[in-house]
Order: C-alpha cells, then sequence, then structure tokens
C-alpha cells in the first residue's frame, strides 16, 4: 500500500520540490496551501505523515499540529522551519512532533531519510494497533512483535511445528522472550483449549520442582498437609513449559525422561500410576549440546526433548525490531500508569537502535518502563532513557543493510548526540573535540535534531 503524506506549505517552490521527491516514490503526495485547507483534507484523509510549515498565511502550523494531535494522538509529523523558528520547533519536537526540517533544504538525502524513518514510526504504531486488535479478538494470544529477517525465520519455524504434537526445545539468551515463543507455540496449537503450566528450573530447589511436577499424597513429607495435584497431573491436554531446563538436577532428569518414555507418574508418597497425556517445551539460556558434552545433562533426555529445536535471536540480531518494541511497551506502561509520555525524540530512537542490549528485550521493556514513569507528559530523549546512543559497532553496522542514506543520517545523530554529551552541551568544546568550525557546527547539530543548552 502506498504512504499517504499531507504536506501543508504556502510556497510553491517547497511544494514542486516535494512533487518531485516523491515521483517515483510509493507514496500519495496531498497538498494544502494554508491552515483552512489543511484541516478539510485532514478531516477527509487518513496520513501516515504531516508535513506543516511553521509560518502559513492564516495561522501556524504549530497551532495546526495541537489541533491534530486533539484527533490523533499518534499522529506522526514534521515541521518545516527556517533558522530563526529552530528553537520553536524544538519545543514542538518535546510536544510531540516527532522532527524538525530547517528551510533551505541542502541535502536531499538526508531529508529523505527523515522522512523514511518517520514513516517507519508509523507503520509500527499502525502495526501495533493491528496486533493489539488481534490479541483482543484471540482472547489472549501472546503478541509477537517482527519485522526483521531472523525473527520471521523463527516465526515460520514456529507455525510449522505449532500443530506438531511433540517436544520443543527453544534456546536463547536471558531476555530474550523464550516464554512468549512457548505461549505462542501453545496457543497455535491442538491443546490451546487445554491449560499451559510453567516452572523456572533454576529458581526452584530439587525438592519443590519435584513436588510441582508429581505432587503430592497427605503426609508424604512434613508440610503436605492435603493431597495436591502436580503439573504432569494439571496439564493433562495441555502443555508444560520447563524453562531453564538445564539446571535440572541429574534425579530429576531421570524422573522426566521415565514420564516421557511411559507416558504415567507416580505423586510423591503413592505407588499409584497415574496417566498423563501433555505436550512437553523446554527452554534454555544454555547450549544443551554443550551441557551434554560436558556431562552435565543426560544426552537421552536431550535428544528426546529436542525433536524440534527453536532458537530465539537476541535483539543485537533484530534491531528492525527495535523501535516497534519500544513503541509498543512506550503504549503499555502509558495505560499501565495512566501517562502521556512520548513520542521518542529522534535521538531516542537512534539511541535505542544503537544500544547493545545484552539483556535482549526484556532489558529494553525495562527501560522504557522507567522512562514512562520519570517522564512529566512531553516526548522522550536520549537522556530520559539513559542508554549509549552508538556505542555499540552495531550501530554503524546493523544487522540487516541500510539505505545508505538512513546509515549516513543515523550516524550523525549518534554522533553529534555523544559528542555534546562530551561536552557538557558546550557547543564550542563539541567544536574543539570534532574539529568541525564553530559557525558550520550549528547546521549539523540542528539537521541532526540535536538539542543544544540555551
Amino acid at each position: 500500500m502506498k504512504s499517504k503524506i499531507l504536506l501543508v506549505d504556502d510556497d510553491p517552490f517547497t511544494r514542486r520540490l516535494f512533487e518531485n521527491l516523491f515521483r517515483d516514490a510509493a507514496i500519495e503526495l496531498v497538498t494544502a496551501t494554508n491552515v483552512a485547507e489543511a484541516r478539510n483534507a485532514y478531516e477527509l484523509g487518513d496520513f501516515n505523515l504531516v508535513i506543516l510549515d511553521q509560518r502559513l498565511p492564516d495561522g501556524n502550523g504549530l497551532d495546526l499540529f495541537a489541533e491534530m494531535r486533539k484527533l490523533r494522538p499518534r499522529q506522526t509529523a514534521l515541521m518545516i522551519t527556517g533558522y530563526a523558528q529552530v528553537r520553536d520547533a524544538m519545543r514542538a519536537v518535546r510536544d510531540g512532533l516527532f522532527d524538525y526540517l530547517t528551510k533551505p533544504f541542502e541535502n536531499l538525502e538526508e531529508l529523505e531519510a527523515v522522512i523514511s524513518k518517520a514513516l517507519e514510526m508509523d507503520r509500527a504504531y499502525r502495526e501495533i494497533a493491528d496486533l493489539r486488535e488481534l490479541f483482543t479478538s484471540r482472547s489472549g494470544d501472546p503478541i509477537v512483535i517482527s519485522h526483521s529477517v531472523a525473527m520471521e525465520k523463527l516465526l515460520v519455524q514456529l507455525r510449522q511445528a505449532a500443530p506438531l504434537d511433540t517436544t520443543v526445545l527453544i534456546e536463547g539468551e536471558s531476555g530474550t522472550g523464550k516464554e512468549v515463543i512457548a505461549q505462542l507455540l501453545h496457543a497455535l496449537s491442538s491443546r490451546s483449549r487445554g491449560p499451559m503450566k510453567a516452572l523456572n528450573c533454576g529458581a526452584l530447589s530439587e525438592s519443590l520442582i519435584e513436588a510441582a511436577l508429581f505432587g503430592y499424597e497427605k503426609g508424604a513429607f512434613t508440610g503436605a498437609v492435603k493431597t495436591t495435584a502436580g503439573y504432569f497431573e494439571e496439564a493433562h491436554n495441555g502443555t508444560i513449559l520447563l524453562d531453564e531446563i538445564a539446571d535440572m538436577s541429574p534425579k530429576l532428569q531421570v524422573s522426566l525422561l521415565r514420564v516421557l518414555q511411559e507416558g504415567t507418574f507416580v505423586r510423591l508418597g503413592s505407588t499409584v500410576q497415574h496417566p498423563s497425556n501433555f505436550r512437553l517445551i523446554s527452554a534454555t539460556n544454555k547450549p544443551l549440546d554443550v551441557e551434554v558434552a560436558a556431562g552435565r545433562f543426560r544426552s537421552d533426555l536431550y535428544y528426546r526433548i529436542n525433536v524440534v529445536p527453536l532458537r530465539v535471536p537476541p535483539l543485537r540480531e533484530r534491531r528492525e525490531d527495535i523501535l516497534p518494541l519500544a513503541l509498543s511497551f512506550l503504549e503499555h506502561f502509558n495505560r499501565k500508569f495512566n501517562k502521556a509520555a512520548g513520542p521518542l525524540q529522534p535521538d531516542a530512537v537512534a539511541g535505542l537502535e544503537g544500544a547493545h542490549w545484552p539483556g535482549n528485550v526484556r532489558e529494553l521493556k525495562h527501560t522504557i518502563e522507567r522512562a514512562v514513569v520519570i517522564n512529566r507528559g512531553g516526548a522522550i530523549s536520549v537522556a530520559d532513557l539513559g542508554v549509549e546512543a552508538a556505542a555499540s559497532e552495531a550501530a554503524v553496522l546493523p544487522t540487516q543493510p541500510l539505505p545508505y542514506r538512513e546509515a549516513h543520517l543515523r550516524f550523525e545523530r549518534t554522533y553529534f548526540s555523544n559528542l555534546l554529551r562530551l561536552a557538557d552541551g558546550n557547543v564550542s568544546e563539541a567544536s574543539r573535540l570534532s574539529g568541525i568550525a564553530r559557525q558550520n557546527i550549528y547546521g549539523h547539530l540542528e539537521r541532526a535534531g540535536v538539542v543544544t543548552k540555551t
């Protein structure tokens, strides 16, 4: 589908420039020359992006943007401004504008890259809304956000494996979302109407895991005041997830293997065999083949649970998913805390996409939660997130190649954000550190969307 852009500018030269810019692109451009025309067009159309001149014949673009935000709070918009109005535009960014463009447009590649990133932001918002609607309609199915090749490959494998009633082993680093993948496997399986039970083998002692899985009879041990069913019983016709299965003790590995082979179990304190029909999904952050080679995990159990292997990629291998994941978490925590934090400023987007994320999706989620908690109601900058904007190689060399224009703009934003931070906001010091003449560095900072101290 074509992206739809509303351009509001009374300058015929600017309108022609954008018409030529989008002539061969998959973009439908609607133009308006004043506030009145823009209001009519906006009421009739759903626009992926609005580009507004700040000064219009019958009003101000900033005021018009505020009106639009009342109608559609997540409207993505860019402001066109001359150098005299940069400070106003920067305030507008803090109030919800995605970015601003300065006239005259000296570098069309940078202009196209900014528009491309704004359209990406809009797509992410819309896809999150669609996923939330699907989530509601399917009564609790987990949401998995995927824009990256790595995640798409995983989801293809997942959809193939879900209907097959066999064991699945999910491997991946801590925080990658292995439990969400397991929940989706269950939701898409023939056992979806049955229960799903999850147990973390790394968080409990051997005796507690044994009691949780097998259940126990009254009096089986001190504190067993009544007969209690375990997961093998409660998950009949359903699914059991054993998370961090590599941490399971040798004794329990033998017991689990026996249950899988025989399809029966015995409660603690009893001799009665009970049938159990469950699907086992195992998850681990340790490579089980390495654990087997080291003698810490039974090879026969490994081969039994590793019929269908799935690998969840770390966040550094799915950087295309960082922005939509961040926006999804932003929406979630705004609702949870009844706040209106956002949108993410361009330096925040660059910071998120360039960070290492050793804690993966879990770390990203906590980062956004913290930013929402401390936010007083406005745009979120890289300083609010507390992430290093471009410290990693991946910020310059992404897993999936970027178009040159977007990579160049991303580099400039992250470079100048870090430069100004190192210079403690002092432009003269930033000029000295970078070797860029002071009279030229302002233009770089403005194009990169980096806010200087005023």
